[in-house]
């Protein structure tokens, strides 16, 4: 009788390895390709080395050290960014949020890791934050954390302080929280307060493009400033505004 062949190389009608990889959190779907590539990953027990190999949802996926080691080494920054810096790619005339870190915007109070060039091969914002708002902006080396954040199913929680001018229609408040569209898509639930007389709190667990501010558009507002304070667990806190940390071993999103 011939041998049962191995899941991995046999499952046609699988997934995709790097896309089971990417889903249970153990690195980007980039990250997967990388590490296959090198042999460093495991299925069922057997090394995978060729890119695009399937295997059954369930399948049993591990790394190697080198893996682990690799992705020990990843940092992830914490940014104050100020009004006029791009979160993403570069625009004309305004600078990407990535070129204020360096040794002289480090935080003082920073006194975990020691800034290296090293640090800025491959960091990335993990979401956006418009060029006329202010506040936390998270960028990463690691694709589990970029994932966790703006993954399609990710339910990190942002908050945000809102300066806005106007008049609230009828019923606004109400819709702030849940009823309004963008684009024709329904927008997710979310947590929307009076602070003071101008001043509103909203906790979202999406990020649409200028998403706040076209939803204070729809209900008759208009937002005057605009500052994110919290990602999931971690706050923004005393970080000044242009200055940076990085993320300490002991949080998490």
């Amino acid at each position: 009788m011939r041998p049962a062949p191995s899941s991995a190389a046999t499952a046609a009608d699988g997934v995709r390895i790097s896309k089971l990889m990417a889903e249970r959190g153990l690195c980007s779907r980039r990250e997967a390709d990388t590490y296959i590539e090198r042999g460093w990953v495991f299925v069922d027990g057997q090394r995978v080395t060729e890119l695009g190999t399937r295997a059954p949802a369930n399948a049993r996926i591990t790394l190697a050290p080198e893996a682990r080691a690799r992705q020990e080494e990843r940092v992830t920054i914490l940014l104050n960014k100020p009004i006029g810096y791009v979160s993403g790619q570069p625009e004309p005339g305004f600078q990407p949020a990535v070129s204020l870190i360096g040794r002289d915007t480090q935080w003082r109070a920073d006194q975990g890791t020691v800034f290296r060039p090293a640090h800025l091969k491959g960091l990335a914002p993990a979401g956006r934050l418009d060029i006329d708002s202010t506040g936390l902006l998270v960028l990463t080396q690691d694709g589990r954390i970029a994932r966790q954040l703006i993954g399609d199913d990710s339910e990190v929680e942002k908050e945000y302080l809102v300066r806005v001018d106007g008049q609230l229609v009828p019923d606004g408040l109400r819709l702030l929280n849940h009823g309004l569209s963008l684009d024709g898509r329904p927008l997710r639930p979310a947590k929307v307060e009076w602070l003071n007389d101008d001043q509103l709190r909203f906790i979202l667990r999406e990020g649409r493009k200028r998403q706040i501010r076209r939803m204070c558009e729809l209900v008759g507002l208009k937002v005057v400033g605009l500052k994110r304070v919290r990602i999931g667990r971690v706050r923004l806190g005393e970080l000044p505004t242009g200055q940076w940390r990085y993320l300490r071993d002991d949080e998490a999103f």
